[in-house]
């Protein structure tokens, strides 16, 4: 579980899930700084975990989509301080991070 915390992307994934059902492309999207490869990554560890559902409808094109389970949900409850500190304090970590770089290089 401590993994599922630590890692950068899960709780992104979670409170993006957290409204309504999504396509891969949309949370994508609404993520923004996370690459297609990780997502995916994150998606089926979170799959695994049973914290995400995934539904492949057999149209064409095929459409996959992500939503949360009730675990997924129950997990979200008292990482929300977490979410909001987060959401707050993004600007200042990526200033931070763009500082950083300018002072490696």
């Amino acid at each position: 579980m401590l993994d599922r915390i630590g890692d950068q992307w899960t709780l992104l994934v979670l409170a993006a899930l957290e409204p309504e059902t999504l396509r891969f492309n949309t949370l994508l999207r609404r993520i923004g700084d996370v690459s297609k490869q990780m997502l995916s990554r994150t998606l089926r560890r979170l799959e695994e975990d049973g914290f995400v559902q995934r539904t492949v409808y057999a149209e064409v094109p095929p459409r996959v989509e992500y939503r949360l389970t009730d675990l997924g949900r129950s997990f979200l409850e008292p990482m929300r301080g977490l979410i909001r500190w987060a959401d707050t304090h993004q600007p200042e970590v990526e200033a931070a991070r763009a500082a950083y770089r300018a002072r490696s290089q």
